[in-house]
């Protein structure tokens, strides 16, 4: 049966929009259970107080964030997820990913445990191992305890806290695709640098990332190879 046009144009349009809302839901649902995981991460410091520039600054494609070992189960929380155009630069006090339309993400030097390539991440696959993926560490902030009875310490008679609970960091894998893949072998090898460099680790911190697909490393592509600039949307 043949609508009307305007018939027809309106379908579709009811059709985008509930569309448009499911994504949008999906995402407000996925920010708002991993909020509960992951802390907030550091916050990027004054440029002078990042050190020396190592590599960089690098076009890049900021792939998305996820839990360590399992590289589908994207982190929605502080932006974390959200994919975007990014300048990369690695300094001598850890990684800066400034991003378009997304918030900055840090790593400091000492929160970096190690890093590895991917062909695809989070719904991204380029067929070839073009991701950098950065395993790190966020520390969530110290717990106050329960106070102390009976101390002066505070108007209504309690005292300092008994305890500070500090809870254990969530290590995440973060994707970051080089705009030229001759930057690829580099970015990986600036981001190793950094894992050896840590004088200190979190606790149960591994060196290197697992892949979770469970094939070994492959190779670092070599400087001659061609530009990166096949993204698979």
């Amino acid at each position: 049966m043949n609508l009307p046009q305007p018939v027809a144009v309106g379908i579709w349009v009811v059709l985008g929009v509930a569309l448009l809302v499911l994504v949008l839901t999906g995402r407000r649902r996925l920010a708002g259970r991993s909020a509960g995981i992951v802390p907030v991460p550091p916050s990027v410091p004054a440029a002078d107080a990042r050190g020396p520039v190592v590599l960089g600054p690098l076009d890049a494609l900021y792939v998305s964030s996820t839990l360590a070992g399992d590289w589908l189960a994207r982190v929605g929380a502080h932006g974390l997820g959200d994919r975007s155009r990014a300048v990369v630069t690695v300094h001598e006090a850890g990684l800066h990913a400034a991003r378009t339309g997304a918030p900055d993400l840090w790593v400091p030097a000492p929160a970096v445990l190690g890093g590895a390539l991917t062909p695809g991440m989070a719904g991204k696959f380029v067929g070839k191992d073009a991701i950098v993926v950065v395993t790190w560490a966020v520390a969530g902030d110290a717990v106050p305890g329960d106070p102390v009875p009976g101390d002066p310490g505070t108007a209504d008679g309690t005292g300092p806290s008994a305890a500070r609970a500090t809870p254990e960091p969530v290590r995440l894998d973060t994707g970051l695709m080089p705009r030229h893949d001759h930057d690829v072998p580099r970015l990986l090898e600036a981001v190793r640098d950094l894992a050896e460099r840590r004088t200190t680790a979190p606790d149960g911190a591994t060196d290197a990332p697992a892949d979770p697909g469970g094939r070994p490393s492959s190779h670092d592509p070599g400087p001659d190879a061609a530009p990166n600039d096949k993204e698979a949307q």
